[in-house]
């Protein structure tokens, strides 16, 4: 009698699923990814349905002309339509264990619950590291650059690390949407001297601060466009390292914020910012921590002693809209090997075919290139 093989082929395709959906959720960057173009972190999976290794997004800008009026003549003063490109280009990620049997392997189903939380914290960690880096790099060219190098488990680099050429070149054509400290005054082309004029006791994020990239954000050529919840209130939203945040917490006007204006729903400690930790709110800012940020970025040589003597520089992100963008060629995809060392080592692996970069456009001169959807900002980043 021939035996069935559905069962099994379906629990595969459940665990695809399922496993895609962790994967993003775990990131910590989840409720502000999607498709629309409304989104801070846009997802794109054209390539699943395309050949190539490269997705296109197109930038739209606003008309800004004063326009013609009673009656002047339209004919032949009609006003251009900014359009832009950024590409994303994707490539493969790909990590496996292996589980003898001497160990562990007793059936192809075991050797799958074996190594799914392993590879699904796995591709998290990669995916939530890719992002920060490519966050906290300039753009110049037209490219994104991480500002930490990304490596092979073989310590081969795959996408070589900004250089301060590459910063200052950003510096440059960002003037609008770069923070450093708390005042606009404290800007400089030089990145380098910018972030030195960076200091421990006036330069640590705080409600005024978040509020000034906010206004830069609204009077940014062009501007940072807020995204808009469910309920249809707009909002920006900082991604903040963990010493940011840490200071955030304690600024008074945040304190008497929470405790005298924010609604608790009648809970008590339950919904209390004070007591339970969780994102933050204030000036339609919604803050929410990445503590990776700091463990990847802050004590990274850019910035460990980049600081007014010699401190950490924490960077922050107040993202609108089309801030970021991931380009998937292929979604997470489990694969196993049972033929590794005659069957006796069968291996389960994680692959996939994505790209990240922090979205752009340049500006005139190919070299001029702004970031879109971000102001960039600068604080202390004093550790405990």
């Amino acid at each position: 009698m021939a035996e069935v093989a559905l069962a099994s082929a379906s629990e595969k395709q459940v665990w695809v699923t399922k496993y895609f959906q962790e994967y993003i959720r775990e990131s910590g960057f989840k409720p502000y990814m999607g498709k629309s173009s409304m989104s801070v972190i846009n997802t794109r999976y054209e390539l699943q349905e395309e050949g190539g290794k490269t997705i296109n997004i197109p930038l739209i800008t606003r008309l800004s002309a004063s326009g013609m009026r009673g009656a002047g003549i339209l004919d032949g003063n009609e006003e251009q339509l900014g359009n832009f490109n950024c590409p994303v280009s994707v490539d493969w990620v790909r990590n496996g264990v292996r589980v003898p049997k001497s160990t562990s392997y007793k059936t192809e189903v075991d050797l799958w619950a074996a190594g799914r939380d392993m590879l699904r914290n796995w591709a998290s960690d990669t995916l939530r590291t890719d992002l920060i880096k490519f966050m906290a790099g300039p753009v110049a060219a037209g490219v994104s650059i991480p500002a930490v190098g990304i490596f092979d488990s073989l310590g081969n680099t795959i996408t070589t690390a900004a250089t301060a050429a590459n910063y200052n070149t950003w510096s440059a054509a960002n003037a609008d949407r770069i923070l450093y400290g708390n005042a606009t005054a404290n800007y400089s082309a030089t990145h380098a001297t910018g972030l030195a004029n960076v200091d421990s006791t006036n330069d640590k994020l705080t409600t005024a601060t978040a509020s000034l990239a906010k206004r830069m954000a609204k009077a940014a050529d062009p501007h940072i466009r807020p995204f808009k919840l469910e309920d249809g209130r707009e909002y920006y939203v900082m991604f903040c390292g963990a010493r940011s945040f840490r200071d955030l917490k304690l600024d008074t006007t945040m304190i008497n914020a929470n405790r005298d204006a924010r609604a608790r729903e009648g809970k008590a400690m339950g919904e209390n910012p004070l007591f339970q930790d969780g994102d933050l709110l204030y000036d339609g800012i919604i803050f929410r921590e990445i503590p990776e940020i700091s463990t990847l970025i802050t004590t990274s040589s850019i910035f460990a002693t980049a600081g007014n003597g010699s401190i950490s520089v924490e960077p922050n992100y107040l993202c609108g809209q089309q801030a970021m963008a991931i380009a998937w060629g292929q979604e997470p995809t489990p694969r196993t090997d049972m033929v590794k060392d005659y069957t006796f080592r069968p291996g389960v692996a994680t692959e996939e075919l994505r790209g990240i970069v922090k979205v752009n456009f340049a500006t005139g001169a190919a070299a001029a290139t702004k970031q879109h959807g971000m102001v960039t900002v600068y604080c202390s980043g004093v550790g405990d």
